[in-house]
């Protein structure tokens, strides 16, 4: 199938795309496109405008420092998995990368690309998540930051408004001690996350001094696991801690059923999956 018609703009700052957002409320950005064209293809999407961002400079790149890894906006998964910096602060990344899709998406789809869009079973919003840090915005009101614990909101919704462009993602360097994992189902077809669990541990020696864990795929949106991420904290990290801190990991939480897995099944899937996670940061 055909998209419906739409005009297409190439900005060359973000200002400009800025008011080409809010001079057409119906406008959505491009990126890598590996999401929003496929959408459009089948008629899902039906924009009246799209606003390439590929040709904006401010938008491309990736950093590391002592506390922080820095993503923009334009940064394709490759640039983020190749980037000797990146790779070695942070890397669940890289781990994370290796499992999106396929080489071709992996060439071209970003990493905030898909954050904006949080899909409910994308890998890299829980990694994200598990990780912490910020989303930083550029609207007609100025510039502004946005915790990752605020950003994802529901089903394919964010906190970001629509006429805002976000330009980069900053996200939170663990200390070297930290331990690090994701593990995911991977549908067999899409290679989508039936369920995938990213976990983040700071350490104290053997013991857990600080825990993120975070879950896609089950859910409408990607999720801290706070009972889990309570449950370990203080402890050793071992099977026994694991399993315990597991126990009621669905607790709470609205569980996702559809054709490729139902509920009960995709409830077993976080289980197991976060027990792999948490076991998988073992040094």
């Amino acid at each position: 199938m055909f998209p419906g018609a739409f005009t297409y703009s190439r900005p060359a700052t973000v200002s400009d795309a800025v008011a080409l957002l809010v001079d057409n409320p119906d406008a959505k950005i491009l990126a890598g496109g590996h999401s929003l064209v496929p959408a459009m293809k089948l008629r899902l999407a039906m924009p009246s405008a799209l606003v390439d961002l590929r040709d904006i400079t401010e938008l491309q790149g990736v950093e590391a420092s002592d506390d922080s890894v820095t993503i923009r906006a334009m940064a394709t998964y490759n640039d983020v998995r190749d980037h000797e910096g990146a790779a070695a602060a942070l890397p669940i990344l890289v781990e994370a990368i290796n499992v999106v899709g396929d080489a071709q998406v992996r060439d071209h789809g970003t990493l905030v690309g898909s954050l904006v869009h949080n899909d409910p079973a994308a890998d890299l919003t829980a990694v994200a998540l598990a990780l912490g840090g910020d989303v930083h915005a550029t609207g007609p009101n100025g510039d502004r930051s946005i915790s990752l614990d605020d950003f994802f909101v529901d089903l394919w919704t964010t906190t970001l408004e629509p006429d805002e462009v976000v330009t980069h993602v900053t996200l939170n360097r663990p200390s070297q001690h930290s331990r690090m994992a994701y593990r995911k189902f991977a549908h067999p077809a899409s290679g989508y996350a039936i369920v995938g669990v990213a976990a983040v541990l700071g350490m104290d020696g053997d013991t857990v001094s600080q825990a993120r864990v975070a879950l896609t795929g089950a859910a409408s949106t990607a999720t801290r696991l706070s009972s889990v991420e309570t449950a370990i904290t203080g402890q050793a990290l071992t099977e026994e801690s694991v399993e315990a801190a597991i126990r009621d990991v669905t607790a709470g939480l609205t569980i996702n059923g559809d054709q490729f897995a139902p509920e009960a099944y995709r409830a077993h899937l976080v289980e197991v999956l976060t027990k792999r996670a948490l076991l998988g940061t073992q040094a």
